[in-house]
């Protein structure tokens, strides 16, 4: 596996702050990779579609990471990624969905976030772990995010309340944690607990020091965990590391446990659309070398922590 510490691909403060349009043929392959149009001035119902297509299409994931292989998070770049086939995570999905719509037309502003992954643990504030976007279109804001792996369908409007989308249900509020701005409180099935974010406009660059930290370190959960999701209107696929799943408003259901590399792969093709081209094949072999050695330790855990559940019922 190439060094985790390996930076030469990420931006420089100098380079990242680029928000330059795209030109009308990138435009084109942009909405032709969302199998999506658009047309007319910017509307809520654009802004819907294009929300609703994107997380449809293009999935939150972290294969890079396993790899070594740290990515660039300028806008430019990241569009790039999601024209050659590949998906990311949030300084890569909303980068570029936020330069599309820009390019279409619409008022956008990036915003430093903070994802609550535990909630035993104090909610981290704005502190860049996560870009989000708000949208001013129709006379509102509202909050557009594509890059929360398993949370939303659709954007929500900016203003408190409880937010219903297809079997899961969301909360927007007040921010404890990050003063004057807003907090986004997940479903009870979700992969971590909520998300809070600036009130303040952002810029690329504040978030190059976490995306080193998130995509580079053996302690960042995207480094340890090799995580794909994609949403659709009745739920989330998801596969972390060789476990298929299906989340609805019932749970977390595992739908199959992918023990070849042909099953996997065929899975990451056939359920969110990823075929990984630009890998080659000592690039696979070494994906799948890594995911294998992982849930064999997921496995051996388990089974240790079934035999502690009975020895203490035993006592």
């Amino acid at each position: 596996m190439g060094a985790p510490g390996a930076l030469r691909t990420l931006n420089t403060p100098d380079t990242l702050d680029t928000l330059d349009t795209l030109d009308t043929l990138d435009v084109r392959r942009y909405l032709d990779r969302l199998r999506t149009d658009h047309s007319g001035r910017p509307s809520l119902d654009g802004l819907r579609a294009l929300h609703r297509a994107h997380v449809e299409t293009v999935p939150y994931e972290t294969l890079d990471f396993q790899l070594g292989r740290s990515t660039p998070i300028d806008p430019a770049s990241s569009v790039a990624r999601i024209l050659k086939g590949r998906g990311g995570y949030c300084l890569h999905l909303n980068a570029a969905f936020g330069r599309l719509l820009t390019a279409l037309g619409y008022e956008v502003t990036w915003h430093r976030g903070g994802v609550h992954l535990d909630g035993s643990m104090p909610a981290p504030g704005a502190n860049a772990n996560h870009l989000t976007l708000t949208v001013a279109v129709d006379g509102a804001t509202w909050m557009a995010d594509v890059g929360l792996g398993d949370a939303l369908y659709e954007p929500l409007p900016l203003r408190a309340g409880s937010y219903r989308q297809g079997p899961f249900r969301y909360r927007l509020g007040p921010s404890q944690a990050a003063p004057g701005g807003w907090r986004l409180d997940h479903h009870e099935n979700g992969k971590f607990v909520g998300m809070d974010f600036a009130p303040e406009p952002a810029v690329p660059r504040q978030f190059l020091a976490q995306h080193r930290w998130m995509s580079t370190s053996p302690a960042s959960v995207f480094v340890r965990i090799a995580s794909v999701y994609r949403r659709d209107a009745t739920g989330v696929d998801g596969m972390c590391g060789c476990v298929l799943s299906r989340i609805d408003g019932t749970g977390v259901h595992e739908v199959a446990e992918l023990t070849t590399a042909g099953e996997w792969f065929d899975a990451l093709a056939s359920v969110f659309g990823l075929t990984l081209d630009d890998l080659d094949a000592r690039d696979r072999a070494r994906l799948w070398m890594w995911l294998a050695r992982s849930h064999e330790t997921r496995l051996r855990m388990r089974a240790e922590a079934e035999r502690e559940r009975a020895l203490s019922g035993a006592r």
